[in-house]
């Protein structure tokens, strides 16, 4: 074969080769994802009509040591307040109430509130909650306990805060046991449902002792932010901490209670998101604003704000920030991502795969990242009920770091009145300020709060929970991926003759030669 000829073969060859990989990874490998099973009451009281308590704002936790040993903490407005801890061995197939302990010597019977729960790497499980006190309720101190044993018994309660300390919330440190931080809100004076004064700050304080002993508190708003709320944290590379919160500028509508606990149009100005971090242990703080133009859709209680929520991926350090806004009309859900470590983040990404301003709620999303990356999203949803009353909840995944998301899950089986819970006789029903949810690399749980048992009467809210499942399988087609084997095959077989055949003919010519019975001058005259 001429060395022409040669090249053309293995100029085929290679062009089959490529066209057989190319449809044989055609598909490469895709992740699906389902609903595991029907959605399930968290708890055996929950649909029990004659259990009329109102319960949400779900903090769900796993034990990095055991990730079948789940824990839910989450608060209970109605018919008194306080607080409740269901805790699961088998992943959240079964669940069992435990008794959170009060502190000796309070009022009985007591009234705790707002409880938040993480786990340390170590598997000791850590909560948080308040003692409310008076007859406005406010809080009167916040107590740290402890488990080494998953909830099923908690330590004898320390204080950490005293008086007027509002949405406070925990975080471990993932990488060193014992260290834990507390955010909260620090009010001065209380009003009837209403802060009468402005400049309350988020505070940080640490413990490195488990909750035993903690730090004196370090400001992380700045004085120039006046009217701050709603403050959650997330760990980053190297231990960093991130403390996100919500400035809602001059809004002395539900700031200051200028709605008189009664709904109406929300406030008409924008709000920000803003997010704080520190290198050095909660010491000091930098701040980047996530967005200062987030509009508000609904009035609400500024004791009871709805938190925006913070994840933080692992293994690449972006960061997540997801809230609900009115920009094109009607809540829809946002995410904004950082990938420089929460100094600046790229523009909106809209959620919720509805169409843009066809009036209809979505609101309050949880964030979480999966080890591998996946960015989950659940929240509250009303696009099946064009009156806009009824929710279900939805659930999406971003695949990449928060730029497109998935078509959406719908985990709960029927829909649930928005109505009904605290607040509904002044029009400003409370569904809580937060969902829970956990993801994993093949499995993502979520808890949220569900009032299809309760009336308008009773305000009965239970919570729920489902799991979706994802798998990896490729997405190319059986036939199609043989067929493209076999083109590969064929083009491999090709190229291999091609470049063999000249070192064949070589060898050839090189016996023929030794053994005298031809020379290059009577090859030349045939």
């Amino acid at each position: 074969m001429g060395g022409r000829g040669i090249r053309a073969v293995v100029g085929t060859g290679v062009v089959l080769l490529g066209v057989g990989l190319f449809v044989t990874g055609a598909g490469s490998e895709t992740v699906t994802s389902a609903v595991a099973g029907q959605e399930q009451p968290l708890g055996p009281s929950a649909r029990d009509p004659a259990d009329i308590r109102a319960n949400n704002s779900p903090t769900i936790a796993r034990n990095p040591r055991d990730p079948a040993r789940l824990v839910v903490v989450n608060r209970v407005d109605t018919p008194r307040y306080s607080c409740a801890m269901h805790i699961s061995g088998d992943g959240g197939g079964t669940w069992a109430e435990t008794a959170i302990p009060f502190p000796a010597g309070g009022e009985l019977p007591p009234r705790c509130f707002a409880p938040d729960a993480a786990f340390g790497p170590d598997g000791t499980l850590h909560l948080v909650f308040a003692t409310l006190q008076g007859m406005g309720n406010s809080p009167g101190a916040v107590w740290a306990s402890s488990s080494t044993d998953d909830g099923a018994t908690l330590s004898e309660p320390v204080q950490v805060l005293g008086e007027r300390a509002f949405q406070f919330r925990l975080a471990a440190d993932p990488a060193r046991p014992g260290r834990l931080y507390l955010s909260w809100l620090q009010a001065a004076e209380l009003g009837v449902a209403l802060f009468p004064g402005t400049g309350y700050p988020i505070n940080v304080a640490r413990s490195d002792d488990g909750g035993a002993t903690w730090t004196a508190p370090v400001r992380v708003s700045p004085p120039s932010r006046l009217r701050v709320l709603a403050p959650s944290m997330a760990f980053g590379d190297g231990g960093r901490l991130y403390v996100l919160y919500l400035d809602v500028g001059d809004d002395r509508l539900d700031y200051n209670g200028g709605h008189g606990w009664q709904a109406g149009e929300p406030y008409q100005g924008t709000f920000s998101l803003v997010l704080a971090r520190s290198d050095d242990a909660g010491a000091t703080w930098q701040e980047a604003v996530v967005d200062a133009g987030v509009v508000p859709t609904t009035r609400f209680l500024v004791f009871l704000p709805q938190s925006p929520s913070l994840a933080v991926d692992p293994k690449s350090g972006r960061v997540h920030v997801g809230f609900s806004d009115g920009l094109l009309g009607d809540a829809d859900i946002w995410v904004r991502t950082s990938t420089d470590g929460g100094s600046t983040f790229r523009p909106r990404v809209r959620v919720n795969d509805t169409p843009e301003g066809d009036g209809l709620t979505q609101n309050l999303p949880r964030l979480d990242v999966a080890p591998n990356g996946r960015l989950d999203v659940v929240y509250y949803d009303r696009r099946a009920d064009r009156q806009d009353a009824f929710n279900e909840v939805s659930f999406q995944s971003s695949f990449d770091g928060g730029t497109t998301f998935a078509a959406r899950h719908s985990l709960s089986r029927r829909t649930f009145d928005s109505r009904i819970g605290f607040g509904s006789r002044r029009g400003l029903p409370d569904l809580g300020s937060r969902l829970g949810l956990l993801s994993g690399d093949d499995r993502a749980r979520a808890v949220w709060t569900d009032t299809r048992a309760g009336t308008p009467a009773s305000n009965k809210q239970d919570l729920a929970q489902a799991a979706v499942v994802f798998v990896e399988q490729s997405s190319t087609r059986p036939a199609l991926r043989v067929a493209g084997l076999a083109v590969v095959a064929l083009g491999l077989a090709l190229t291999l003759s091609a470049v063999l055949a000249p070192r064949r003919v070589g060898a050839a010519a090189e016996t023929v030669d030794s053994a005298g019975a031809s020379s290059p001058s009577a090859t030349d005259h045939v």
